[in-house]
């Protein structure tokens, strides 16, 4: 990737529920952010809500843009695929923007963008190889190494949240019931274990009770048992899907992005569940929080620059 460090540039998030944008300048910093509300299963609405945002920065016309995207370009068809927002699957939105724009646009997933940021400027700067993680409506992840994105030959490196969870691995109390079904078409993908919403589903089918998240990790905080079974399962079903990356990649940090990466209780007791799946006798990889929180991701566009 040949990133020119002496530009500022552009970077964009394109949420399911928000578009982000940032002007960033030669040292990274952000000068500027403007948001708008992600039109609902329009493309034509998204590609004007995109340009219109752009615009709203008053920036100099030649600033590069990056946008990171809920999923994809196919390198097989240069159509978008994989996206939650499924009304972009199928569609030539790098070219149509460049098109609308009247200039050169790069792409990446989300998670990609995240990973990015965080191993430019954030919490894994210092760090050779990073595994980039988003834990929130749906789970994703990215690899960087020596600061460089790793697309893969299929544009699908780092695809953490639609890989299987070996649950029939799992050791601990509180065991969970297989058999979750994803929108994906496969079953018991790791997002539908580790996601913000598949957390809630665990607690409801535990409990009975219909809780957020947020009120599950507070009543796990307040000692309340059936909250702290449900949040000791969690520790012990991200290791277990760690456990894969740390095996096959092994990198030097994981950082943790989205909702559920603001439990604070996963730093502190992940890792006596690693030990029981990673295959040796000591696990010195780190797992930290990101630096840069909800921003990591439209940093992380621009980053693509």
């Amino acid at each position: 990737m040949n990133r020119d460090h002496k530009k500022a540039r552009i970077g964009i998030d394109l949420g399911g529920t928000k578009i982000e944008a940032i002007l960033m300048d030669a040292d990274g910093k952000i000068t500027l952010t403007e948001r708008l509300q992600t039109p609902k299963n329009s493309y034509s609405e998204t590609l004007t809500s995109i340009s219109r945002i752009i615009a709203s920065l008053n920036a100099p016309n030649d600033l590069p843009i990056g946008i990171g995207t809920p999923g994809a370009i196919s390198l097989l068809t240069g159509l978008m695929k994989n996206c939650n927002s499924t009304f972009l699957n199928g569609m030539r939105l790098r070219e149509d923007l460049e098109q609308k724009l009247g200039r050169e646009v790069r792409i990446a997933n989300d998670a990609d963008c995240f990973t990015l940021s965080e191993a430019n400027d954030g919490a894994a700067k210092n760090d050779a190889s990073v595994f980039g993680v988003i834990l929130g409506t749906g789970v994703g992840g990215g690899i960087c190494i020596d600061k460089q994105l790793i697309a893969g030959i299929n544009a699908i490196c780092g695809e953490w949240g639609h890989n299987t969870l070996a649950l029939a691995s799992y050791q601990g109390d509180f065991k969970p019931r297989p058999g979750r079904k994803c929108y994906c078409g496969r079953v018991d993908c790791v997002e539908t274990w580790l996601s913000g919403p598949a957390f809630q589903r665990s607690f409801l089918e535990a409990t009975g009770q219909k809780c957020s998240a947020k009120e599950v990790v507070l009543k796990a905080n307040k000692g309340e048992a059936p909250a702290c079974e449900i949040v000791d399962q969690y520790h012990n079903l991200l290791a277990l899907a760690l456990s894969v990356i740390i095996n096959i990649l092994d990198p030097h940090v994981i950082v943790l992005g989205g909702g559920m990466s603001n439990t604070k209780s996963i730093y502190g007791h992940i890792e006596k569940h690693l030990d029981k799946y990673v295959f040796s006798d000591q696990v010195n990889n780190k797992i930290v929080p990101a630096l840069h929180g909800d921003s990591s991701g439209v940093r992380g566009a621009a980053w693509l620059w």
